[in-house]
């Protein structure tokens, strides 16, 4: 059955966070990673355009919303055929990193890797840092995700009991990670969802967040991509 009211706070996002986010994004010159479904590309076409116009990433979040683990070999193949097609279509450019839904099926790393043009998959959540696995003889980066610094926490529990704890937990992460990084590289995912971190309170909270990160200096907010591309380049010069 549909449930309107959950569907009426997802069409905020659409409607109205995710241009309260563009706005804060494009006034700070940050650029991002979109997970996005591609269906949900096609029916936000202006999205998938700013997208595309700002440079941000568009790493494909499945077809549409759905469990994946619940389809078929064949299908969940098809599906990642059409979000690629159709991902190209509304940003410009093919994704080069997957993030599924909830989580990946047991097969979904074979059949991206089988399907080619993947730089990286986020489907784990078990590192702070990106590293290697073999899949099917062939070598593929794996860039962990994370729920810790997430937005999720407004709509979930535990919850945070305001915006100044979301800010709070997200600057003392970073002081941390930043200390550490004095001899070792350090990764931060911010995971943010339009109809979350899109309300008026919660978008000061994130600003509050851009300038504490950015005084600090010697921190860089890029791309999951370009964390690939950099890990690719560089990861043999260090050890943990």
């Amino acid at each position: 059955y549909r449930d309107l009211a959950a569907e009426s706070v997802f069409e905020y996002g659409a409607r109205a966070g995710i241009w309260r986010l563009e706005r804060l994004l494009t006034e700070y010159k940050l650029p991002a990673t979109f997970y996005a479904c591609a269906v949900a590309l096609e029916q936000n076409p202006e999205v998938g355009a700013w997208i595309k116009e700002a440079g941000h990433e568009p790493c494909c979040h499945g077809w549409r919303w759905e469990e994946v683990w619940k389809l078929s070999d064949a299908e969940e193949a098809e599906h990642i055929r059409l979000a690629i097609a159709s991902i190209e279509a509304t940003c410009g450019e093919r994704p080069r990193g997957w993030y599924c839904r909830y989580g990946a099926s047991v097969r979904t790393r074979e059949l991206l890797v089988a399907e080619g043009g993947f730089v990286y998959d986020s489907d784990i959540y078990n590192d702070d840092l990106p590293y290697y696995v073999q899949v099917k003889g062939k070598r593929h980066l794996v860039i962990p995700y994370s729920f810790t610094y997430n937005d999720g926490k407004f709509g979930m529990l535990p919850a945070y009991g305001g915006p100044a704890d979301f800010a709070d937990n997200l600057k003392r992460g970073f002081d941390q990670l930043w200390r550490e990084g004095a001899t070792h590289p350090k990764m931060m995912s911010i995971g943010l969802h339009p109809r979350l971190i899109g309300q008026a309170s919660r978008i000061d909270a994130l600003r509050e967040f851009f300038d504490h990160a950015l005084g600090k200096g010697q921190v860089l907010f890029t791309r999951r991509i370009d964390i690939a591309e950099w890990w690719n380049a560089h990861h043999h010069e260090f050890q943990r």
